[in-house]
């Protein structure tokens, strides 16, 4: 059967042609101001650079210092994510197979988590960080973003293991293995597109989260590429190359990891929503 192209199909491409533009604008003007000295930035800022330099990134990175605070963020969100994996996955699996009142109590706690928004705590808990003497230390981060994030990881978690037949870790079961081995040696290497989605989600969360490392590591020699970049504003935002260059430095890591991941984000957030 031949499709036709008819008028709806033209009109449809235009509108699709159009937030792909929409979409693509402010990394084009991100990238062309960051490659233009401050007169080609002033005298036009959209128009494609004629001699672009890179000496802004140069000046950008030793000037924020945004070779510490790269670290810094690498540090906090690989920690963060290594926490909210094992613990998200094992939770759900758990979640997943119980079918008594007790797990759909959890569940249904876990999914208030998503709910509320973290800003309501945010007193108590940087009193409570305080008290225990984390301020401006990876831990306080970590433990701080594995709570808040461990919800919404349960729930992409509890819907894709839902999805998957149960004959596989019941048969490790009946072979002598424990809930642990079962779940580590039998299940949890079937997670594979759900851990991808995972990771990405939450690795954008926390990469460009500035409130809360503001908050928690201001002042500090731990500050992230978030906090960096705003006072590297906040000290030469007189010259647009520069605060520019420092922006397309800080997004970079994390675009080059969504790119590497993207194929799982739709697959397995998609396989999850079937549970």
């Amino acid at each position: 059967m031949r499709l036709r192209y008819r008028p709806r199909t033209f009109l449809l491409e235009l509108v699709m042609v159009a937030v792909a533009v929409a979409f693509l604008f402010p990394v084009y003007a991100l990238v062309t101001l960051s490659l233009k000295d401050p007169r080609q930035a002033a005298d036009a800022p959209l128009s494609p650079p004629t001699d672009p330099t890179f000496d802004n990134f140069s000046h950008a990175w030793h000037r924020a210092e945004l070779g510490p605070a790269l670290f810094n963020s690498t540090v906090v969100t690989v920690l963060s994510l290594v926490a909210l994996i094992a613990l998200g996955s094992f939770a759900a699996y758990f979640l997943a197979r119980c079918a008594t009142g007790l797990g759909y109590g959890l569940y249904v706690l876990f999914l208030l988590g998503i709910v509320l928004p973290f800003q309501l705590g945010m007193i108590p808990l940087f009193k409570l960080v305080d008290s225990m003497g984390m301020l401006g230390s990876f831990q306080g981060m970590v433990l701080f973003y594995t709570g808040i994030q461990l919800p919404f990881t349960v729930f992409l978690y509890t819907g894709f293991i839902r999805a998957l037949p149960a004959e596989y870790a019941h048969a490790a079961l009946i072979d002598g293995a424990g809930h642990v081995t079962a779940f580590t040696r039998v299940v949890f290497p079937l997670l594979r597109p759900i851990t991808g989605t995972v990771l990405i989600l939450n690795a954008v969360f926390i990469w460009n989260d500035f409130f809360t490392p503001l908050l928690y590591l201001g002042g500090s020699a731990r500050e992230t590429v978030p906090v960096r970049v705003f006072a590297f504003v906040g000290q030469y935002v007189s010259d647009n190359g520069l605060v520019f260059a420092g922006l397309v430095l800080a997004a970079l890591p994390i675009v080059l990891a969504f790119l590497l991941l993207q194929r799982y984000v739709i697959k397995g957030f998609a396989s999850g929503l079937k549970g």
